[in-house]
């Protein structure tokens, strides 16, 4: 049988934000830092030194990992491949929260992520086994747009937009604030309200894939970076018995619902059936007006970007002929 962490974690008082369980007769140590904060940064790199456990987890995937590593990747995305992929969604919302994060790591000088990139270079100079233990983000963000409502798309959508255009102050002291357990559990109780599913998605189920992560890190030490949100729901999923079968769960993508399969073809075939009522019951001179005109800029427009993304020229006429009705 499994043994649990003990039922009252050690804090280390010398670093507040770093907390010491023992889970199945190993250490586990879990630093809780903010993703924008100097601070972070420091007490990262010194954790791991003055430690020296034998796996360093850190709260990335091998998604976010890269894009922490290669700063210029959105000079190089191809936007035409992204929205043929059905992936512009998801390119909006990573822009909108990067963007967010950017603009208060501007006001304290620190790279969004920067702390997380520090842990893993950190323990690579210092020959430490790195284990990236959060969840692929798109299938976090695709969990969370299937299971949502229309109504919350448009919240959230409508949330992300807003944090574009708000300008708040933000520095090491209000950072520091921000780290402690009650504040941000406070803000995720209140989240938690008005979207439970979104939360119960990015944070909860999170908590629960990175806590069997870090069960499955080898070694007998294991030191884990995590953001400070996450601290008190995976010392919770610690201390309770290990239930590996559930990262093959929180892996899985809950398929499109039927509505979404079919609204490609509802805004078409609702256009098609009023140029076809207005040639029999209206102005049969206007309606073929508009229809000159309903080709035209539809075509046009996409034939044009693909004469953009160097398409040949069967895709040009393809993308010309294909574009007012789909």
């Amino acid at each position: 049988m499994n043994q649990s962490a003990t039922p009252e974690p050690d804090q280390d008082n010398s670093t507040p934000e770093l907390t010491r369980l023992e889970v199945d007769g190993r250490e586990i140590l879990l630093l809780g830092t903010a993703h924008i904060s100097s601070e972070s940064v420091e007490q990262v790199r010194r954790a791991i030194v003055q430690e020296k456990p034998d796996t360093v987890c850190v709260e990335l995937d091998f998604q976010r990992h890269n894009s922490l590593r290669n700063r210029n990747r959105w000079s190089e995305l191809n936007l035409f491949q992204v929205i043929r992929q059905g992936q512009a969604p998801f390119l909006l919302a990573n822009l909108a929260l990067a963007s967010f994060q950017k603009r208060m790591g501007l006001q304290t000088g620190i790279q969004p992520g920067a702390e997380l990139l520090a842990a893993v270079e950190t323990a690579e100079q210092e020959g430490l086994h790195v284990a990236l233990i959060d969840r692929n983000i798109r299938t976090t963000l695709l969990r969370a747009w299937r299971k949502t409502s229309l109504w919350r798309k448009l919240m959230l959508v409508a949330t992300l937009v807003a944090s574009l255009f708000e300008k708040q102050d933000i520095d090491e002291e209000e950072l520091a604030r921000l780290r402690q357990t009650d504040t941000l559990s406070a803000m995720l109780e209140e989240m938690g309200e008005l979207m439970p599913h979104v939360k119960t998605i990015l944070v909860d189920e999170r908590d629960i894939y990175m806590a069997e992560k870090i069960r499955q890190a080898p070694g007998q030490k294991i030191l884990a970076v995590i953001g400070a949100a996450h601290r008190p729901g995976i010392i919770r999923q610690l201390q309770q018995p290990a239930d590996p079968d559930r990262l093959g769960e929180l892996d899985e993508v809950p398929p499109k619902p039927a509505l979404s399969k079919g609204l490609p073809w509802l805004i078409p075939a609702v256009v098609l059936l009023a140029f076809v009522l207005g040639f029999f019951y209206g102005d049969r001179s206007q309606m073929a007006g508009a229809a000159v005109a309903w080709v035209l800029a539809n075509g046009l427009l996409s034939a044009l970007g693909a004469v953009i993304a160097f398409g040949h020229p069967a895709t040009v006429l393809s993308a010309f002929v294909a574009a007012p009705i789909t």
